[in-house]
């Protein structure tokens, strides 16, 4: 149960924020990249592309959207009840990687809504696009420096104690 000292959970750490970083409303960079270099067919493509998705996620939260938020604030909840309440370790590392992909949640669904009704084209495409990409990357790095501060806490607490 020591989640900040196991090595697997840092290499997780690591590759959920490399995945989050890779996509932008489940779109691949590299797509953004080539539409902004070679236009034509590509930035017919990334529009398409972005539109389904913007479309799926808005779908989403007006179907489902408050009930998944209830069971997430419940799970958020308990997760911090049983980490920092109970000191369970599992708990409080668990929290640290999915609260903030909670807000990349937020994030991802206020952009598709203000993409959905200013329905900007090519290079407006891009900056919002991109404009989101940076707060993702920007939660993503504050969530590994306060998970790698709270991990060496926790480690050297329960080493110096010799719990």
């Amino acid at each position: 149960m020591r989640s900040f000292s196991s090595l697997w959970y840092w290499i997780m750490l690591a590759v959920v924020w490399s995945l989050v970083g890779h996509r932008v409303l489940g779109v691949p960079v590299d797509m953004i990249s080539a539409a902004r270099r070679h236009g034509g067919q590509a930035e017919q493509d990334l529009e398409d592309m972005v539109r389904i998705n913007v479309l799926r996620r808005l779908h989403f939260a007006a179907q489902g959207g408050i009930w998944a938020l209830a069971l997430g604030c419940f799970g958020m909840t308990v997760l911090l009840i049983l980490g920092w309440g109970y000191g369970l370790e599992l708990a409080q590392a668990i929290f640290l990687l999915c609260f903030p992909l909670g807000v990349v949640v937020l994030l991802s669904f206020l952009t598709a809504r203000r993409i959905r009704t200013d329905d900007p084209q090519g290079e407006a495409l891009h900056r919002h696009l991109m404009r989101h990409r940076f707060r993702v990357q920007t939660v993503g790095m504050g969530a590994i420096f306060i998970t790698a501060l709270w991990g060496m806490n926790a480690n050297l607490t329960i080493n110096v104690l010799g719990n």
